[in-house]
């Protein structure tokens, strides 16, 4: 859950929300896809006098001796200075800014003084005339790495203070000297020392990112902050394991992609940090700046927090089929009013007589869910972890990571209710998926040789025969502790490098394994910066259907209807790579990749 609730109104930029079916639009995806926390601060610069040429090819030449050990070293930021990121244009500029064009020298400096100084005379007076649009993106990435630089040398400088005067009295009365210093208050002047000397002793990596612009300062902080409860070689072992892919992912794949990190370092105290936060369980309540109040509940645990989102979306379904205008935010608050407050909102729904909607002790008119009424969530667990070979996290769909005690209770938990369907995702080991299979009931003429289930509580995966091709890419039995029978899971492979076109259809929709396994290899939309789940998206052709596209594994994947329309704007291009990568090319000359999802392993 974020930290601060998710504004209700997406904003005009959104277009995606004019077409998303209403039926889709749940909180918890508006939160994947609008994680982003604006930075609460900017750093400024000051004027400078114009350059002359000397100087400005001075810095150029600069910059092109300092991007050599760049490129050497593979900072792999996004957009400047990583592979395949910009396509270079060489000699067809002559603005001011033509030495930030895509692939250019400036283009590619990390965040540093000299980067400033050439960026600030690339305009004239905050214009740009004659100034490119690729070239004006250049400049934007160099001003974000610039932001980010600053950043780094202010908590350089405010680590040194606190290096200085290491006795406890001091430190208490240092904070009180950069609050003076900076105009903040005793706490973000403390927090500002925290993170500060936490990335000089804990994250060295983290730190040099930062300086050079690879990471802005949000992503820095949420580093930080997942590390907190680590050592230093746990800490500098989990900003490894993100480093390279920190800077093209969202800040929200970033906070999963940390927390999957810190719990595969220290597993236990993971889980310890997860026990003592339930401790402390609340519901906060605040007024909002439009003059409306929130209520939200934290701390709480996973499982349950699904299944209030899920009955509160079955209760605004019943609102909007009961003719309740509004969309469907708006009638996911009402239903979550409705569930506290046991009312009834329904239009012509009857209140208990001689009561108010919410009198304590009356029963909820909205009632229990029906019979049978049940939410779906999709929990992704090692192998490893259930069969207690490894304590490695797992993934709950909606939330995040799941440490392993948590993704062990879970699945055994799943195993009860003959309603669970299992599937098993074999990886490579960047934890891309390679494999997959569906599980099935094993036929009954054969349930008797099956052998000995597994241990009480545990799950066994076991050959359920010889055959099959290499990699795991077989027939296999999984039990599981339920009173069920064993499952059967033939794992087929999932790679199109070379497409053996097994799933292909003739007709423009997808079959529903063909849709499944388009889904395993990316779970969520294929835009660069967009976290909608693959199961909420379009099932899009790369090259059109009615131009000739395979409706094919290689050829499609999920995109939200948003990302959709994006694709098939003519300034923009998308391609699909043969191992699964998707590539976005901007109109302003840019390239983004998008990696298949990288499952827990």
């Amino acid at each position: 859950m974020p930290p601060e609730p998710v504004p209700a109104d997406p904003g005009p930029d959104d277009l995606a929300w004019l077409d998303r079916d209403p039926e889709r639009e749940c909180w918890l995806d508006r939160a994947r896809e609008h994680d982003e926390s604006p930075l609460e601060e900017a750093d400024e610069y000051g004027d400078h006098e114009p350059l002359t040429g000397q100087e400005l090819a001075e810095i150029q030449q600069a910059a092109a001796d300092e991007l050599l050990a760049v490129e050497a070293a593979g900072t792999g930021r996004r957009g400047p200075g990583q592979p395949g990121s910009a396509r270079v244009f060489p000699g067809e500029s002559s603005s001011p800014a033509a030495a930030f064009g895509p692939g250019m020298v400036l283009d590619l400096l990390p965040g540093c003084a000299q980067l400033a100084v050439a960026a600030d005379a690339a305009a004239d007076e905050d214009g740009f005339d004659g100034v490119s649009e690729a070239e004006l993106v250049g400049l934007m990435c160099a001003w974000d790495r610039v932001e980010a630089h600053a950043a780094a040398r202010k908590l350089a400088a405010v680590a040194e203070l606190a290096r200085r005067n290491p006795e406890r009295e001091d430190a208490e009365f240092t904070e009180d000297e950069v609050a003076n210093a900076l105009g903040e208050s005793r706490f973000r002047a403390g927090e500002l020392m925290g993170i500060a000397e936490h990335l000089g002793t804990y994250l060295p990596g983290t730190r040099a990112a930062l300086r050079d612009g690879t990471v802005s300062l949000s992503k820095a902080r949420i580093i930080a902050a997942a590390t907190g409860l680590l050592d230093a070689d746990e800490a500098r072992a989990a900003e490894q394991e993100v480093l390279d892919r920190a800077a093209a992912l969202t800040p929200g794949g970033l906070r999963a992609a940390i927390a999957r990190a810190v719990m595969e370092a220290a597993p236990e105290k993971a889980r310890k940090r997860r026990e003592t936060a339930a401790k402390f369980a609340r519901v906060e309540r605040w007024a909002e700046d439009s003059g409306n109040a929130a209520l939200t509940g934290r701390e709480l645990p996973p499982d349950e927090v699904l299944a209030c989102d899920q009955r509160i979306c079955w209760w605004a379904g019943e609102l909007r089929q009961a003719g309740l205008d509004g969309g469907m935010d708006e009638l996911r608050a009402r239903a979550y009013l409705d569930l506290l407050l046991g009312q009834d909102s329904r239009p012509g729904a009857p209140q208990p007589a001689g009561s108010q909607p919410g009198t304590p002790g009356q029963p909820s008119p909205a009632g229990p869910a029906p019979a049978g009424f049940g939410g779906r969530v999709t929990l992704t667990a090692p192998l490893a972890t259930l069969t207690r070979l490894a304590d490695r996290p797992g993934e709950l769909a909606g939330l995040g990571p799941a440490d392993p005690w948590l993704t062990r209770d879970l699945a055994t938990a799943a195993a009860h209710n003959p309603r669970t369907t299992w599937c098993v995702t074999v990886t490579d080991e960047k934890g891309h998926a390679v494999g997959h299979g569906c599980a099935r009931p094993e036929p009954k003429s054969h349930r008797k040789r099956a052998g000995p289930g597994p241990p009480p509580g545990g799950f066994s995966f076991t050959p359920a025969s010889r055959d099959g091709p290499p990699h795991g890419h077989r027939t296999w039995r999984l039990c599981t502790p339920g009173p069920g029978p064993d499952l059967i899971i033939t794992v087929e492979p999932l790679t199109t490098d070379p497409c053996d076109h097994r799933h292909e259809t003739s007709r423009h929709d997808p079959g529903v394994k063909l849709r499944h396994l388009s889904q395993v290899r990316h779970a969520t939309c294929t835009s660069p910066v967009c976290r909608r789940p693959a199961a909420q998206c379009d099932h899009e052709h790369n090259i059109p259907y009615e131009a000739g596209g395979r409706t094919c594994l290689c050829n499609t994947g999920p995109k939200c209807r948003h990302d959709h329309r994006l694709k098939q704007h003519p300034k923009w291009t998308v391609d699909q790579l043969p191992d699964g990568t998707f590539r976005w090319n901007t109109p302003a000359g840019r390239t983004y990749d998008t990696e298949p999802t990288r499952y827990p392993i």
